[in-house]
């Protein structure tokens, strides 16, 4: 698929600088194409299928009940400690992050290289339906750190087979317009473009089985204290989301 890309992205190009043959296109027209292409661009980016690597697989829900584990408290709730605003993670984003992909041709000369994110040891990849497994390299570092620190947290206080979801990841201005017309909370100018945000469920956790069951409750608020932590030295802003039941987290310049 790698070796294609060229090609690919090089059909793209062609296919937009020769439509519409002598016509003069309208601006209806314009935004056709310009949407027909870059959801082009998102087939091109988008993960492979599923369960084609072996850390992906995890128990389909997490077991009932669960043993309860020492939990150190952060001085306020979850939404209060973790309350950067969106201005803090754009200005984060922008520093650090690529120029937004809105062409193919930007896809392959990115102003930053990237990385992508696959399921491994330290956390799993949601089968992403609104964005790309891309981060630049600070972002993805930051991602591998908080899931190796959760790791080791959570065998320090008795165990247990879970890891975290990375549920969003790099988005483009297509699959960000998709996602507004399903959340109207969706910002239009969203830290996701940049490739220095992603997202981490608190509602759900993967767990690999059944040998020390957890509640998600402590899950959540284990993964709350790495996450403060790491705010707290400087490495992210971190927002606490409750509709999408997730903390939405920017990694910001060292």
């Amino acid at each position: 698929m790698k070796a294609l890309l060229p090609c690919i992205l090089t059909a793209l190009l062609a296919l937009g600088s020769c439509s519409g043959g002598d016509k003069n296109p309208t601006a209806a027209d314009t935004d056709s194409a310009r949407d027909i292409e870059l959801a082009e661009l998102s087939e091109i980016l988008r993960p492979n299928s599923p369960l084609k690597n072996p850390y992906d697989w995890h128990l389909d829900t997490m077991p009932s009940g669960g043993r309860k584990m020492h939990i150190n408290y952060l001085g306020g709730t979850l939404g209060r400690v973790f309350n950067d605003s969106n201005y803090l993670h754009l200005e984060a984003a922008r520093a650090l992050g690529i120029s937004p992909v809105d062409t193919p041709a930007k896809a392959w000369h990115a102003s930053r290289p990237l990385v992508k994110i696959e399921s491994n040891p330290d956390f799993v990849v949601d089968n992403l339906t609104h964005s790309m497994p891309y981060l630049v390299p600070e972002a993805a570092q930051l991602l591998h750190d908080i899931g190796r620190s959760f790791n080791d947290s959570l065998e320090a206080r008795g165990g247990g087979a879970y890891k975290l979801k990375v549920t969003s990841v790099l988005r483009t201005p297509t699959t960000v317009k998709s996602l507004r017309r399903h959340n109207r909370n969706a910002v239009e100018t969203s830290t996701h473009l940049f490739g220095t945000t992603f997202d981490i469920s608190y509602a759900q956790f993967m767990c690999l089985n059944d040998s020390m069951p957890r509640t998600q409750e402590d899950l959540k608020n284990l993964l709350g204290e790495v996450l403060n932590d790491l705010k707290r030295r400087g490495r992210c802003y971190i927002k606490y989301e409750r509709k999408q039941a997730c903390f939405h987290i920017t990694a910001r310049p060292g």
